[in-house]
């Protein structure tokens, strides 16, 4: 991988986080109930003086942990996602520019319609082949090992595990909670067939591998 090749993926990554951080604005600003991730970062917000940004860094760091136990590829993808993406959710969130909504419906098409960006920005960086962050690093290592089912239905197994976690440390649950632990595994699946991606077929670098092999 030249270094040029590099930086051009290192740009694509911070893209997809972009526009994954978008979708995650979305689904809290539907103001239904967080996503089981949000949910389960805003719980340790609550319990510890951290911020929802640092709350989720520092879980990210945690996860990049499990992702190294197990043997999964650590690559420039998984540390950008892990320093920036709840960073940048932060920022939407401090910027504040889209109006909360109101009624069920409404708030249930906007959590649609940020769960279907949070998936175009997991395609975009997990296509840089830079590895992926690592919640999706977790996901992508639990589909190899669980080839039987499909990586929406990983998904969902994934997301209630992380759920009941965030629900136990306090975090905001409610109908938009169920929509995503329910429609993230299948609108990641629609995105995905839509595309033409399949995340478990990618050949990812690692930071070594990336760095050993530019020219």
């Amino acid at each position: 991988m030249s270094w040029k090749k590099m930086v051009a993926g290192w740009i694509q990554i911070i893209v997809g986080l972009l526009i994954f951080a978008l979708g995650v604005h979305l689904t809290i600003r539907a103001d239904l109930g967080l996503a089981p991730w949000d949910c389960f970062g805003m719980g340790i917000a609550k319990q510890t003086p951290l911020n929802y940004g640092l709350s989720m860094t520092v879980m990210g760091i945690l996860i990049l942990m499990i992702d190294v136990w197990m043997h999964e590829k650590i690559g420039f993808g998984t540390i950008l996602d892990a320093l920036l993406t709840g960073n940048f959710v932060q920022v939407f969130n401090d910027l504040d520019t889209l109006p909360k909504t109101s009624g069920v419906l409404t708030g249930s098409l906007t959590i649609l319609a940020g769960l279907s960006l949070m998936s175009v920005g997991q395609y975009f960086y997990m296509s840089s082949a830079q590895c992926c962050g690592p919640r999706d690093t977790l996901l992508v290592g639990l589909g190899k090992r669980l080839r039987r089912f499909p990586i929406g239905a990983v998904q969902f197994g994934l997301l209630s595990a992380v759920l009941l976690f965030g629900w136990m440390l306090g975090g905001p649950v409610g109908i938009g909670t169920i929509v995503s632990t329910f429609g993230a595994g299948i609108v990641m699946q629609i995105v995905f067939n839509i595309i033409g991606f399949e995340p478990r077929t990618i050949q990812h670098l690692s930071i070594f591998e990336a760095v050993r092999h530019r020219v």
